[in-house]
């Protein structure tokens, strides 16, 4: 089979196509076919070596990904066989092998895809989809909410984006570039702006000059410190990520915004998780994203790339060319070799 690896951690051109054995499914786990692959941006860092939320760097060489959708074709030993040649989307946790042809992954943490949902539709809801969820739990929306959504054009700013409206709120979505805007409102927000340009955050104080009610911070920097500023007494910043790199508050700052009764959370992690309130969080998550997606309350926007290219998909993540959800497909149109 074709699968991509990582011999030496660096840049993105150390992500080689090569032809390897295909897995073999061990005691519980299954084979999937592989149709969809997801690429995340923590898949980025653990490539150049930076371990971040993972428990442990991979071993090398590795096959990178974690997160599949394709088609159940071989079980291993006690597996149940009601999932051969089932559709299944599955998150495969910390442990890598999502880019390539086939896959193994425990049957314990299947799902099988719903009816009229793509694999690469559910990839991206296994995943980013889980997340945005988690994330809305913090959040307070309905009529009279306003959501002020930054990297609105992303995988999770699109399901936000969604979310809100569908919620009832007004949203004001900023995006990097005119192009990313226009898809943030061709994706019902009611303001789309292009973050990158001046004047964005007077177009949000006309349009909201109560402040927003909630902001979904995945960008700290510049854009968040403007955005903390458009904010309604009472709001809620919640945090959960930084791509413009960390918000340094002054002292002077971080008292300004407690007189404003504003409350800053970061909701990845353990709190997002504890507030799920179930045995088994993740999986929650997955189900209720899936769902979501499957009823059509919520579209996963995505930029597919050929599994051979998972190099040019990495280099399109880190510089921000990419909108919603990044996938790579192994054979997007055509027949799928043998193991």
């Amino acid at each position: 089979m074709t699968a991509v690896r990582l011999h030496a951690f660096g840049p993105a051109d150390h992500l080689v196509p090569e032809t390897v054995p295909a897995p073999v499914p061990a005691p519980g786990q299954v084979r999937i076919a592989v149709a969809a692959a997801g690429v995340h941006l923590l898949d980025t860092s653990l490539r150049e070596g930076v371990q971040g939320p993972a428990p442990a760097l991979p071993e090398l060489p590795t096959v990178p990904g974690r997160e599949v959708a394709g088609t159940v074709d071989a079980l291993g030993p006690g597996t149940d066989p009601a999932w051969l040649g089932r559709r299944v989307v599955v998150h495969l946790g910390f442990a890598p092998g999502g880019y390539a042809e086939y896959a193994v992954a425990d049957a314990a943490r299947l799902h099988p895809v719903p009816e009229g949902l793509g694999p690469a539709e559910a990839v991206a809801m296994i995943g980013t989809g889980r997340t945005a969820l988690g994330i809305l739990q913090f959040a307070e929306l309905g009529p009279g909410a306003v959501a002020l959504v930054p990297a609105a054009a992303g995988g999770i700013g699109t399901l936000l984006v969604q979310y809100a409206k569908n919620a009832g709120a007004e949203v004001a979505a900023l995006a990097g570039g005119p192009a990313k805007a226009a898809l943030a409102a061709a994706n019902g927000a009611d303001l789309a702006l292009d973050y990158t340009a001046p004047g964005w955050a007077e177009a949000v104080r006309a349009r909201h000059p109560g402040g927003a009610t909630v902001l979904f911070d995945s960008v700290g920097g510049a854009t968040a410190r403007t955005a903390l500023e458009l904010l309604a007494p009472g709001a809620l910043h919640l945090v959960f990520g930084w791509s413009q790199g960390p918000l340094a508050l002054t002292g002077a700052e971080q008292a300004a915004l407690t007189a404003r009764g504003i409350t800053t959370r970061h909701v990845l992690g353990p709190a997002m998780l504890q507030r799920v309130g179930t045995p088994d969080p993740l999986r929650t998550l997955e189900t209720r994203a899936l769902a979501e997606a499957a009823e059509g309350r919520l579209r996963p926007a995505l930029t597919r790339f050929p599994l051979t290219e998972a190099a040019a998909a990495h280099r399109a993540l880190e510089t921000r060319a990419t909108t919603g959800k990044v996938v790579l497909e192994p054979h997007p149109s055509d027949a799928r070799p043998t193991a």
